[in-house]
């Protein structure tokens, strides 16, 4: 093993190093105007979209799929703040479908999520409604606030859409 020699480019270079890494985690004394270190932040809650609660119907049935199926709608549910996953709760489905109008009682469901806070759907597939393909969702229980979603799909061709929530509770 070589031996370590401490030349003058070394001794600056450790130095500057050591420096910098000070700077940086006391930076807000030092320099007020620097953008500080990221931090994870708290889960924010999920607002409600635009259209979203567009031909809600209160309290779809659970269902173990909506229709003939084809096509997937998944995500997940977790508390705003901690981030915590929420099991049991209960998530409504409804799209305008190769089955039906989202206006239609035959195209909404609802499910539950699981002890991860995910859910899942099995429904027909979703066609273009107003040139987009898109799915809505609803939280409607009364240990969060209310969140309707209103997810658009990258093509009217995918067999999936994803949507998650983020609960305030009240």
């Amino acid at each position: 093993m070589r031996p370590f020699h401490l030349n003058r480019r070394k001794f600056i270079t450790a130095g500057s190093a050591m420096i910098a890494t000070g700077l940086a985690q006391n930076s807000s004394l030092l320099f007020p105007n620097l953008v500080p270190p990221a931090h994870a932040k708290e889960f924010a809650p999920t607002s409600t979209m635009q259209g979203g609660a567009n031909n809600y119907l209160p309290g779809a049935p659970i269902v173990e799929r909506i229709g003939g199926g084809g096509f997937w709608m998944s995500g997940t549910v977790r508390r705003a703040g901690d981030g915590i996953p929420l099991a049991g709760q209960r998530i409504q489905i409804w799209a305008h479908t190769t089955e039906g109008y989202e206006s239609n009682p035959k195209s909404h469901g609802a499910t539950l999520t699981d002890e991860n806070g995910v859910f899942r759907l099995e429904m027909p597939q979703i066609v273009p409604a107003f040139g987009q393909p898109h799915g809505h969702l609803a939280y409607d229980s009364d240990e969060f606030e209310t969140v309707f979603l209103r997810p658009v799909m990258a093509s009217s061709k995918d067999t999936s859409l994803e949507a998650h929530f983020v609960l305030k509770p009240v």
